[in-house]
């Protein structure tokens, strides 16, 4: 698993005058993006279930953490909206569970045990109504299907995360650590982005999930965010973070210095929010703080599942998924407004669009913001993308990217040297995965890259 966990988690991966100004500009950031959040929060709750079933229901967009299992009685998955029958016949329900929310954890399962649980076979989709959770678990060899193990935990957080980040996030929830189980959520047409938190301790580089996640990426193109090693082993071997269609994710001391996790993976595409506060496993409102790449991963598919949601607003998108052949590869598929920077042209944005705005956001903290007494390491001055890739993401690299991607505000292109250092990361990842090759010294799937006739 990725990648032994220093929050007890079994071997799953779980930051002068220039610092005042970017502190600044990155507290701004994040009250744009808690307003943004509000509004569609606001928007977006239905005033009855009739209301969420109409067929005016909204813009969203489906994340699919692959993992331990889920518990579905946490009040953090819990949501009045009922999902429509074209959504839940779309993304192969087979089953509905109506959960009981009276009662402890094990009152509500001794409940349920008969009517849902007993009843779940590996071949079953499963709706849990009143949840924002669609599960499934075709690994089998579990005890109880798609819920999580009472002595685990680790599917419940990872699934916290994706709504911290995005709580409007529809959740295909797949329990399992095998190619199928990634391929369970890969070849599901409406799912945007997968996310996976495991594979082998210390980066090994050892055969893992990387067949699946190509055929997610490259052949279904959809988006798969993926744990880099809870130790500071280069993640450009690791199957789950290092193969060039992935978004390798280390961790960084967001509520802390700002500087890297020195037991988080090295060289990656980017670090995100490495301590969180995520939901208990085994009851039904409890709440714990943990840590590892584990929880930065599924945070940064929730980020970009919110910046999916907000340009498929935007543009009038009622759609999921990339693959079919309406889609055509794209993400965002729309018109944009006559008042936007798109002035009514058509909308269509793709993977790569999406990486190369998150590369573009991403930041590097100022290494004089390090506490020696914390256990971070400092984010280097001198080619920190050796450490955190093309940098840090959180919540305020929100805007940026939907001001980039909708044209209202393009983001300059990287600094030369950064450019360079992550070249060299992509051309290592395409040589040791044997794919893409690297043509007139820049690699056509790298994001950031100048133009010739912007040297």
């Amino acid at each position: 698993m990725d990648e032994g966990e220093p929050n007890g988690f079994p071997s799953l991966s779980s930051g002068g005058p220039m610092a005042v100004l970017l502190a600044t500009m990155v507290v701004a950031s994040v009250f744009v993006v808690v307003a943004m959040v509000n509004e569609a929060n606001d928007s977006n709750t239905p005033s009855s279930a009739s209301e969420a079933t109409g067929d005016d229901w909204r813009p969203y967009s489906v994340v699919a953490p692959i993992d331990t299992g889920i518990n579905v009685y946490h009040d953090h998955f819990r949501t009045e909206e009922v999902y429509p029958d074209w959504l839940l016949e779309g993304l192969g329900v087979t089953m509905t569970c109506t959960p009981t929310f009276d009662g402890t954890w094990q009152e509500r399962f001794d409940a349920d045990k008969s009517s849902c649980w007993d009843a779940i076979t590996t071949s079953d989709i499963v709706y849990f109504k009143g949840t924002k959770i669609i599960g499934t678990s075709p690994d089998g060899n579990t005890d109880i299907h798609i819920l999580d193990d009472p002595s685990d935990g680790h599917g419940t957080a990872v699934t916290g995360a994706v709504l911290n980040a995005n709580p409007d996030a529809v959740i295909f929830f797949v329990e399992g650590f095998s190619s199928q189980a990634v391929l369970a959520a890969g070849n599901q047409p409406l799912v945007d982005i997968v996310t996976t938190s495991f594979g082998a301790i210390g980066s090994l580089p050892v055969p893992g999930i990387e067949t699946a996640t190509y055929q997610t990426v490259v052949v279904n193109h959809k988006i798969h965010t993926g744990a880099a090693d809870n130790t500071p082993s280069p993640a450009v071997q690791d199957a789950t973070a290092g193969p060039p269609w992935s978004i390798g994710i280390a961790g960084y001391a967001e509520e802390g210095d700002d500087q890297k996790e020195t037991m988080s993976g090295s060289y990656p595409d980017i670090a995100a929010d490495w301590t969180q506060v995520l939901p208990n496993h085994d009851d039904v409102d409890g709440y714990h703080e943990t840590s590892g790449t584990s929880f930065a991963t599924p945070r940064t598919a929730g980020i970009l599942s919110f910046v999916l949601d907000r340009l498929r607003t935007e543009v009038g998108d009622m759609g999921s998924g990339a693959a079919d052949e309406q889609r055509n590869g794209s993400l965002v598929l729309g018109t944009w407004p006559e008042a936007s920077a798109g002035k009514g042209g058509g909308a269509s944005i793709d993977n790569a669009d999406v990486r190369d705005a998150l590369n573009r956001s991403a930041w590097y903290p100022s290494f004089s913001t390090w506490d020696p007494t914390s256990g971070t390491m400092p984010i280097s001055p001198v080619a920190p993308c050796t450490q955190v890739g093309w940098g840090v993401v959180n919540m305020s690299n929100i805007v940026p990217i939907i001001e980039h991607l909708n044209g209202s505000q393009p983001m300059p292109d990287r600094p030369s040297d950064v450019v360079a250092c992550m070249q060299i990361n992509q051309e290592a990842r395409e040589a040791y995965w044997g794919v893409y090759p690297t043509e007139n010294g820049i690699s056509s799937q790298m994001a950031a890259v100048r133009d010739d006739e912007d040297e």
